[in-house]
């Protein structure tokens, strides 16, 4: 058991060995020599940029760039008509769109790193730019979305109000449709009572009479014909009987149709019509966000909004929501910019030494250099073939707070004697 134990044990030390100290303080040394280095490029620069929210507003950027063509190449598919010409001509404005929306990430780093009070002014004219074609982007995006609901609303819309217009004028068609019927039902019976006396008239006149004609020709052969003499009153009733016919067909026709179309006019079936059609339209309505939304604002039921209340809603819903994306990544990027003084900058840090406090300053930077003159003094060089020297002699120090009435001549330096007065 303990052989077991101990090479388990010799087995998990083999697997798990302790790092080298000598690799992790040069990391470690790294590490610090380069968040210094670091520090000191920003000190220098005057700012630091988060690189990491600037990659997350790059990526904001890219994907409104990417929906925006998007929905323009589906805009384009569909109101293009199947001409490619058109279609590609639709293109043009939102590539160059996108090129636009590309730029406001650089230029909100740029309104933070710029020095120039005049190209940071531009810098956030640019933005400004770019953020109104990013509006129009996204909001057209945005329309786009709530397109096919509104089409539909408005659609089942104008069926339920020609249902409601057709069950308006019910009344004043059937009455129409009754009065064409009675017209037509009445003229009948006047060509029936018409064609009925001149068929009487026809029957109580008399037969023709027939006699025999006798006669000699040119040739002077005798002949022998049959001579009918008819009444003159049978052809003008019998062209009235055949016209009243005929009228009588045509008037029939007529008259059926008439009533086919007075039978169609049910107020009943108006109704459901109606009834119908409200239906479809409500629940094209339940279906639009848009409708549900704007009823909920003015309190009315989603069925009884207006087209005015719905797109001024829209205008909200839209608009606002694409400004607010315009800005979204642009407000990310300039604050991922920390801004701070640089060493060019240290005479505005509003450090002043007053005039009247310099020979103070001066007497206990003297007063500090007598107690210990080896502060003044550097350090000498030793190298391993040099033989150690003997230390010079303590140097002079010279007072720094003179009077100013007396005027003394220069020191000389080999005298160490010149400042032991002071």
């Amino acid at each position: 058991m303990n052989s077991l134990k101990s090479l388990f044990s010799t087995s998990g030390r083999a697997s798990k060995a302790p790092p080298s100290r000598e690799i992790a303080r040069e990391k470690r040394e790294w590490k610090i020599e380069s968040d210094r280095w670091r520090h000191q490029r920003h000190v220098e620069k005057g700012y630091r940029i988060k690189w990491g929210y600037v990659a997350i507003a790059y990526l904001v950027e890219f994907m409104v760039i990417g929906a925006s063509l998007a929905g323009a190449w589906l805009f384009a598919g569909v109101y293009s008509d199947g001409d490619w010409h058109a279609f590609y001509f639709m293109l043009l404005a939102p590539l160059v769109y996108a090129a636009v929306e590309l730029c406001r990430v650089p230029l909100g780093i740029l309104a933070r790193t710029q020095r120039s009070y005049f190209i940071r002014g531009l810098a956030i004219l640019g933005i400004i730019f770019a953020a109104g074609v990013t509006t129009k982007s996204v909001s057209q995006l945005g329309e786009m979305m709530f397109h096919p609901r509104l089409m539909d609303a408005a659609r089942t819309k104008t069926t339920l109000k020609d249902a409601q217009a057709d069950r308006a004028t019910i009344e004043d068609r059937i009455k129409a449709a009754d009065d064409r019927v009675a017209s037509y039902t009445a003229e009948l019976d006047q060509i029936e009572k018409r064609a009925g006396d001149n068929a009487q008239q026809l029957a109580g006149l008399p037969a023709q009479r027939c006699e025999k004609v006798f006669g000699t020709n040119s040739k002077g052969v005798r002949y022998q014909n049959l001579k009918c003499v008819a009444d003159p009153r049978v052809a003008a009733l019998s062209a009235g009987v055949t016209k009243a016919n005929a009228d009588r067909t045509a008037l029939v026709k007529d008259l059926e149709e008439a009533r086919k179309a007075r039978a169609a006019l049910d107020r009943g079936a108006a109704d459901r019509r109606v009834a119908d059609a409200e239906q479809a339209y409500r629940n094209a309505v339940n279906r639009s966000q848009l409708h549900s939304f704007t009823a909920m604002v003015y309190g009315v039921d989603p069925i009884d909004v207006s087209e005015q209340q719905v797109h001024a809603f829209l205008r909200i819903f839209v608009f606002l929501p694409a400004l607010c994306a315009a800005f979204a990544s642009t407000i990310l990027a300039l604050c991922a910019v920390s801004t701070r003084r640089t060493f060019m900058d240290e005479d505005d840090l509003g450090a002043a030494v007053n005039p009247e406090a310099a020979p103070f300053m001066l007497d206990a930077i003297t007063e500090a250099l007598r107690a210990d003159p080896a502060v003044a003094r550097p350090t000498p060089q030793i190298t391993p073939q040099a033989a150690p020297q003997a230390p010079p002699p303590p140097a002079a120090v010279i007072p720094m707070s003179r009077p100013a009435t007396a005027q003394p001549s220069l020191p000389n330096p080999n005298l160490p004697a010149a400042g032991a007065g002071a």
